[in-house]
C-alpha cells in the first residue's frame, strides 16, 4: 500500500503509477530516472538512507485506498518543476560570511548595519547607546541574564504539562517568570558593609590609643574621671537634644526625600541642616553657661570636693562647645547615608582622634606622664587644662568640616534654608518626639550609673584600689562596644536604607529578611567575641592600660564582666532598626524604659551589696542583663509587627550553635591565659604572651567545633576570606 501523502511528491498529475509486482526496465513516463553512482564512491560504505522507496513511483498518482485520508482541496500538489531534491542526510552546514578565522589572534567583526536596527552586545538599545565602554560591562556584568538553551525544544514535550483527554485540550497558559532579584545589590551591600568596617576598625583603634595616651597622661584615677565626666556631657546632651532623633528617624525621611521630590531631596536636606545648626547653636550656648549645674548633676561626690569641681567645670566649658559640631557632623553624614556614600561618616573620626592624642601628647611633654608626675586635680595647672581642653574641641572641630569635600563630590551643596513650615519637617519632629524620650530615659540610667560609679572610685582610692570609677566603666565600655561598632552597625548601617523601603511599600517579608540577615550576620563574630571578653579581658586591659599603673587590672575586671551582654546589645540594635523603619519611635522609648529601669535597678544594687571595689564590675554586669530583658519585650513586639513570623527558629539556632562552639573555647583560653599569667607575671610581657595564646587556643577550638557543627554563616564567611586571600 502506498503512503497517505505520496501526492505530495508529485510532478506532474494525470500519469498512471505502474501496477504492482511489475519490475520496470527503464524509467518509463512519469517516472523519475535513478541517479548516476558517482565515480568515486567507496564500495565498502554503505548508505541505509540512499534508497528511496518513492522515487520510482508516480508522486501526483492518488491512491484510491487512502482517498478518505488524504484531502487534495486542502493539500494540492506541489507545481511541475518546483520539487527539490533531497540532499544527504548529513550534509555540512555552509560556511558563513564571516566566520572567524583561528590563525587570526584579533579578527575585525563583521559589519553591522546601519541605524536602529543594527545589533549591541548585552541587550543595549541601539537607539540610545552611543559607546559601550569597560566599566559598564564591569559594573553591569553580575546582572547579565543567562543565554537561552539552544537545544531546549528538544526536550519541550516533556517538560510540558500533560494535556487533558479529549477531542480538543487546550493549552495551559505559560505562566510569566518571577523577575529576579538583581545580583548587584547583595555585592553592593557587602562593599559598603566593608568599606565602613575598615573606616570603624581604624578610627577604633585610633581611638584606643587616643585611651591609651590619656591615660599615660592622667591616670586612671579620680583626676580622669573628671574629665571623663566632663566629656561625656556634651555626647549625652547632643543625643538627649537631637542626635536620636538624626540616626533614627531623619534616615527613613531622607530617603522618601530622595525618591519623591523632584530636586532628589536636596531642599529637604538643607532645611534639615539649618534646623541642626541653630538648634545646636542655641542649646549649645545655653549649657555652656550652666556647666557648673550639669556637674553636679553628673556626680555629687565630685562636686562636693572643690578640687574637682573647679578643674571639671573648666573641662566642661571647654567639651560642651563639641555638642555643636557632633550634630553637624552626623546631619550631613546622614545625607551621605541616604545618598548611598557611607564612607565618610566612619573616617572622619579619625581625625579626631589623631587631634586628641597629639594633644595629650603634648601635655605629656610639656608636663611628664602620669607614673613621673602623679597630677591630680589639686596638682594641674590652668595651662594644663587649657591645653586638654582646647585640644578636644579642636578635634571634634576638625571631624565635622572634613564631611565637606564629600559633600561635594557627592553633588551636595550646603545652603541654609529656613522655609521650615510644610516640607515635612513637622512630621520627623513629631515622629522624634518619642526618640527625645527614648534617648531622656536612656540617659536618666547613665546619670545613675556616673553618680554611683564616680563614688565608688573615689571610696575605692582612698582604700588603695585605683581604677574602679567611671574611667574603668567607660575604658571597659569602648572596648567592649568594638565588635559592635565594626560588625553589627556597619551592616546595619547599609541596610537600613533599604529596610525603609521595604516597609514604606509594605513588603513585611524583605524587612523580616533583612533584620534575619542582620541578626546572622553580625552573630559570627559578636558571639566569639564576647566569650573572649569573658575569658581574656584580664590581660587584654592589662596590656592596653600598663602605663596607667595598678589600676589597669581592675579595668579587666570590669571588661569581664561586661563580656556575654556584648549578645543582646547586639540584637538590640538590629531589631529597632525594625521599628525605625516603620517610623515606629513609640516601641523603641517603652523598650528602652525598661532596659534604663533594669540597669539602674541593678547597678544601685550592686553599689549598696558589693564593696566599693566590686561596685563598679556588678554594675557591668547590670548593663548586659538590662539589655537581655528588652531584647525579649522588642523582640515579641516585632514579631507581631510583621505578622507573627521574625526567622526566629533560624536565627535562634545560629546564636546556639555559636555560643556551643564558643564555651569549650572560652574555657581552654581563660586556663591558658591564667596559667601563662602565673609563670610571666601581669606586666607587659606576660599580658602579652597570656593573651596571644589565648586568642590562638580560643580561635582553634571554636573554628574546629563550629565546623563539626555545620554553622551555616562561618562557613559561608570563611569562604569568602578564603576566596579573597585566592586560596
Amino acid at each position: 500500500m502506498n503512503a497517505p501523502y505520496d501526492g505530495d511528491r508529485a510532478q506532474g498529475a494525470g500519469v498512471p503509477a505502474p501496477s504492482p509486482g511489475t519490475a520496470p526496465d527503464g524509467p518509463g513516463p512519469g517516472q523519475v530516472p535513478a541517479p548516476a553512482p558517482s565515480p568515486d564512491r567507496d564500495p565498502y560504505v554503505q548508505d541505509a538512507y540512499d534508497r528511496d522507496p518513492y522515487r520510482a513511483q508516480d508522486l501526483s498518482a492518488q491512491d484510491p485506498v487512502t482517498e478518505a485520508l488524504y484531502d487534495r482541496a486542502s493539500h494540492p500538489p506541489p507545481p511541475p518543476g518546483t520539487y527539490q531534491e533531497p540532499g544527504p542526510l548529513y550534509a555540512a552546514p555552509p560556511a558563513p560570511a564571516y566566520a572567524p578565522d583561528p590563525k587570526v589572534w584579533a579578527q575585525t567583526p563583521p559589519p553591522e548595519p546601519d541605524g536602529p536596527s543594527r545589533h549591541l552586545p548585552y541587550g543595549d538599545r541601539p537607539a540610545t547607546t552611543r559607546f559601550v565602554g569597560v566599566d559598564s560591562l564591569v559594573t553591569d556584568a553580575a546582572e547579565d541574564e543567562p543565554e537561552p538553551d539552544a537545544f531546549a525544544h528538544l526536550y519541550k514535550d516533556q517538560q510540558a504539562a500533560p494535556r487533558a483527554a479529549g477531542p480538543v485540550a487546550e493549552e495551559a497558559p505559560v505562566a510569566a517568570p518571577a523577575p529576579a532579584k538583581p545580583a548587584g545589590k547583595a555585592a553592593s551591600l557587602l562593599k559598603s558593609s566593608a568599606l565602613m568596617a575598615a573606616g570603624t576598625i581604624v578610627s577604633r583603634i585610633t581611638g584606643f590609643l587616643r585611651t591609651l595616651v590619656i591615660a599615660a597622661a592622667i591616670g586612671v584615677g579620680t583626676f580622669n574621671d573628671t574629665y571623663q565626666v566632663a566629656n561625656t556631657l556634651p555626647t549625652m546632651i547632643y543625643v538627649l537634644v537631637g542626635g536620636g532623633a538624626l540616626n533614627a528617624v531623619f534616615i527613613p525621611q531622607l530617603v522618601r526625600a530622595m525618591k519623591n521630590d523632584d530636586d532628589g531631596g536636596e531642599a529637604y536636606a538643607n532645611r534639615l541642616l539649618t534646623l541642626v545648626v541653630v538648634l545646636m547653636a542655641g542649646v549649645t550656648t545655653v549649657c555652656v553657661i550652666a556647666a557648673p549645674l550639669f556637674i553636679t548633676m553628673m556626680s555629687p561626690k565630685m562636686a562636693s570636693d572643690p578640687h574637682q569641681m573647679e578643674v571639671a567645670t573648666a573641662f566642661a566649658r571647654y567639651c560642651l562647645p563639641t555638642m555643636f559640631f557632633m550634630g553637624v557632623h552626623v546631619v550631613l553624614g546622614q545625607i551621605l547615608n541616604a545618598r548611598g556614600r557611607f564612607g565618610a561618616m566612619m573616617w572622619t573620626p579619625v581625625l579626631n582622634n589623631i587631634v586628641v592624642i597629639a594633644t595629650f601628647g603634648a601635655f605629656i611633654w610639656a608636663f611628664g606622664g602620669f607614673t613621673s608626675s602623679g597630677v591630680s586635680s589639686a596638682t594641674v595647672t590652668p595651662e594644663g587644662v587649657r591645653l586638654l581642653g582646647l585640644g578636644t574641641l579642636l578635634g571634634l572641630t576638625v571631624q565635622a568640616l572634613a564631611m565637606l569635600p564629600y559633600l561635594r563630590d557627592a553633588g551636595f551643596r550646603p545652603r541654609l534654608r529656613f522655609d521650615w513650615r510644610g516640607h515635612g519637617l513637622g512630621k520627623a519632629a513629631r515622629l522624634a518626639k518619642w526618640t527625645f524620650f527614648f534617648v531622656l530615659a536612656n540617659q536618666v540610667g547613665l546619670v545613675v550609673v556616673t553618680q554611683l560609679a564616680t563614688w565608688a572610685g573615689s571610696l575605692a582610692e582612698k582604700q588603695g584600689h585605683p581604677g574602679t570609677g567611671i574611667t574603668a566603666y567607660n575604658y571597659a565600655l569602648l572596648l567592649w562596644q568594638m565588635p559592635q561598632a565594626i560588625i553589627t552597625v556597619s551592616v546595619m548601617t547599609a541596610v537600613l536604607p533599604r529596610i525603609s523601603r521595604s516597609a514604606h511599600d509594605g513588603d513585611a517579608a524583605a524587612v523580616r529578611d533583612d533584620i534575619s540577615y542582620g541578626l546572622r550576620t553580625s552573630a559570627v563574630a559578636i558571639v566569639p567575641c564576647a566569650f573572649a571578653f569573658l575569658a581574656l579581658g584580664v590581660p587584654m586591659a592589662t596590656l592596653l592600660y600598663a602605663g596607667s599603673g595598678a589600676g589597669a587590672q581592675n579595668i579587666g575586671y570590669v571588661l569581664m564582666a561586661f563580656g556575654l551582654g556584648l549578645i543582646p546589645y547586639s540584637v538590640q540594635y538590629v531589631v529597632l532598626r525594625g521599628f525605625y523603619a516603620y517610623e515606629d519611635t513609640r516601641t523603641p522609648f517603652y523598650n528602652t524604659v525598661i532596659v534604663a529601669g533594669v540597669n539602674a535597678a541593678v547597678s544601685a544594687l550592686a553599689f549598696f551589696v558589693l564593696p566599693s571595689r566590686w561596685a563598679v564590675v556588678g554594675m557591668a554586669a547590670a548593663y548586659g542583663l538590662g539589655y537581655a530583658v528588652g531584647v525579649g519585650v522588642a523582640w515579641r513586639r516585632l514579631r507581631t509587627r510583621l505578622g507573627g513570623d521574625l526567622d526566629g527558629s533560624r536565627v535562634i539556632r545560629t546564636y546556639a550553635r555559636l555560643a556551643g562552639a564558643c564555651v569549650p573555647a572560652a574555657l581552654a583560653a581563660g586556663a591558658a591565659a591564667y596559667g601563662v599569667t602565673r609563670l610571666l607575671g601581669s606586666g607587659v610581657l606576660g599580658s602579652a604572651a597570656s593573651l596571644a595564646a589565648g586568642t590562638v587556643l580560643l580561635a582553634a577550638v571554636f573554628l574546629a567545633a563550629a565546623k563539626r557543627m555545620r554553622i551555616e554563616e562561618l562557613n559561608a564567611m570563611v569562604g569568602m576570606v578564603r576566596g579573597r586571600l585566592g586560596r
